[in-house]
């Protein structure tokens, strides 16, 4: 595996800056930096429209700030996109849909135990992303397979160029959508995720993970076949906690968890502390090394990060930055405590 551990920091993409240099000046101070997204700066920055370049039939609006399907418009751009399946700059970001990506490449990352980009999950861009029936392009039997190989031609160009920079490189599959599978109303039931997902990730190239911050069905996740989960541990303790069985076979495994443990949200960061957020995260720790997960191997095949993302505070990125440099905190004084290297 060449994802490391040992409590190392990592962070979401999504910032809520509007100037690229602080963005990607905050993105940097953590062990393993990531190009930031940045949609306040740009609606092209938004992870779905990045997520949707060059995919066929979406109508981007960027004076209204909508992105819609039109199946006319995908029959029309299906054969132009295929004429460019095999070139790899096609499906990469553009220097459009990032102010930061290229600039990140441009940099000297060979120093850093690992870097990490991401891209939008089929999942959540299939749930959010409506046809011109007001119709989910996820329930489209049609587009909904080309959507999956789509994402992940996507997703093994840019970990290509990133692993130029560093062997190390990794991918996050963002996935917020992902807990709308286990809804009585989705749908989209678990077994035909489980279908797809499957063939997904079996396209994609290693190490790749999901990152989310809601509460999916954690059994099933943590049963995918990839690298590393990023979850928001500080909202999810009590309910991932129960789920020792599939946390066991996924570290078992080699997989690495990300623990989001330090909120971002302006009102809720201001009631917590170093000490407090530690506390909460060695509880869960304890609980799992209890229940047979032995405190060496969590600690090894651990990251810290903080709980999410957050675009709303008043104070814009200011609490975000100040979350990035708890995280970092709690990293070090939790290294020591536990003498990681």
């Amino acid at each position: 595996m060449t994802i490391p551990g040992n409590l190392l920091t990592t962070a979401m993409a999504v910032m809520p800056h509007t100037d690229v240099d602080p963005a990607l000046d905050a993105a940097l101070t953590l062990d393993i930096p990531f190009w930031p997204q940045l949609p306040n700066y740009s609606y092209y920055e938004d992870m779905y429209v990045q997520a949707g370049e060059h995919f066929p039939g979406i109508i981007l609006n960027l004076e209204k700030k909508t992105l819609r399907f039109s199946m006319d418009r995908f029959v029309e751009e299906f054969e132009e996109t295929m004429a460019h399946f095999d070139d790899p700059e096609y499906f990469d970001v553009s220097n459009t849909y990032s102010a930061v990506y290229h600039r990140f490449l441009d940099l000297d990352l060979s120093d850093r135990p690992a870097i990490r980009g991401q891209l939008e999950g089929p999942v959540s861009f299939g749930f959010n992303i409506l046809d011109q029936d007001e119709r989910p392009i996820l329930f489209d039997d049609t587009v909904r397979p080309f959507m999956f190989e789509f994402m992940a031609k996507r997703i093994n160009v840019q970990l290509s160029k990133l692993k130029q920079k560093n062997p190390n490189a990794f991918m996050f599959i963002d996935e917020p959508g992902m807990q709308f599978v286990f809804s009585a109303m989705s749908g989209y039931g678990e077994q035909k995720a489980k279908q797809d997902l499957d063939l997904f990730f079996s396209t994609i190239d290693r190490p790749r993970g999901i990152h989310l911050c809601g509460n999916p069905d954690w059994d099933f996740l943590l049963g995918l076949d990839m690298d590393i989960l990023s979850l928001d541990i500080y909202t999810n303790a009590d309910i991932f906690g129960a789920s020792t069985r599939s946390v066991k076979r996924f570290l078992d495994r080699g997989g690495i968890l990300v623990w989001g443990i330090v909120p971002t949200g302006m009102e809720t960061f201001e009631t917590e502390n170093l000490d407090l957020l530690a506390f909460r995260l060695k509880t869960v720790w304890q609980a799992l090394d209890k229940k047979g997960i032995p405190l060496d191997q969590i600690l090894a095949q651990s990251l810290i990060s903080p709980a999410t993302c957050c675009l709303v505070n008043k104070d814009k990125e200011k609490t975000v930055e100040k979350a990035f440099k708890l995280t970092r905190a709690m990293s070090q004084t939790l290294r020591e405590e536990y003498h990681l290297t």
